[in-house]
């Protein structure tokens, strides 16, 4: 008898002390976001950016694509749903830097790769409305302009060495599979021969990440000769921003630091075996 009372004493006092320590650990949190927002960007927020950063440092490179070599470009759902401002449930409350000027390198370096007919493949993530894909919400919808490519890129719908492919999961590898067992994606690889092929697009920690670990899996185990070298090119590829008092104040909803998270998706591609550059060139000196 005097045990079990003894029991419930502890477990109420086990009790008290967890309630305290939520309590306590909501306040440090409100606290961290009053200093978060009171400082403004650039001050305790980027300086824990760094921190974090810091703790698993990328060492980018600048890669040569010759022309000795067959080089192909990937992009990632560079589409309206993802990144034009206002276009769905996934997609930018406002302009974001990161995004734009992914969209930028992106487009640019698609130009280079159409003007000397080299191979490119882009991924529009396209949905039906009776398949979920968790944990996100309802997004773009197949027949909806946000499974559609973003206006500076719908030009490459027209060009006669774009492969479209439209998928309808994270990952534009198993997304390539078609109902008999075969791959667009790996298909394309070979018909053109790639040796080594470029990713850019959106989200880098996201479907960019997906993609690269899944080709990296499929080339070291041989599924896709000629491949031999997989680039994430940095500058274009960008993911989305979360800040932490947005989500600590909208329930479900996981904090996502858009710089972090960007270098945490290019780290992990690296890890994988992927070659991450901040810079690409064709030839000697030709700078993309």
């Amino acid at each position: 008898m005097i045990l079990k009372k003894k029991k419930c004493v502890e477990m109420r006092i086990k009790r008290k002390i967890f309630i305290v320590l939520i309590k306590v650990g909501k306040l440090v949190l409100t606290l961290l976001i009053k200093l978060n927002t009171s400082a403004g960007k650039g001050s305790m927020v980027s300086q824990t950016v760094e921190l974090l950063k810091n703790e698993i440092p990328l060492e980018q490179e600048s890669v040569v694509l010759t022309e000795a070599t067959v080089n192909g470009l990937v992009l990632v759902d560079i589409i309206n749903g993802f990144c034009t401002v206002g276009s769905g449930n996934l997609a930018p409350r406002e302009a974001n830097r990161q995004i734009s000027g992914m969209i930028n390198e992106s487009e640019r370096l698609a130009r280079l790769f159409c003007e000397k007919k080299l191979p490119v493949m882009a991924f529009l993530d396209s949905h039906h409305p009776n398949k979920s894909e968790d944990p996100y919400p309802p997004h773009c919808i197949v027949g909806t302009d946000e499974s559609n490519l973003v206006p500076a890129l719908r030009w490459l719908e027209n060009e006669s060495n774009v492969t479209i492919r439209r998928k309808d999961c994270f990952d534009g590898y198993l997304g390539s599979i078609e109902e008999d067992g075969s791959n667009v994606f790996v298909d394309w690889v070979k018909k053109n021969k790639i040796n080594t092929l470029v990713v850019v697009g959106v989200c880098t920690d996201i479907c960019v990440l997906d993609f690269v670990c899944s080709t990296m899996s499929a080339k070291n185990r041989g599924f896709l000769e000629p491949l031999e070298s997989v680039v994430v090119y940095s500058r274009g590829c960008a993911t989305f921003d979360i800040p932490l008092e947005v989500a600590y104040d909208t329930k479900g909803t996981l904090a996502h630091p858009q710089e972090f998270m960007h270098h945490v998706g290019l780290y992990m591609a690296k890890e994988r075996g992927a070659r991450v550059a901040n810079q690409l060139l064709f030839g000697v000196a030709e700078k993309i």
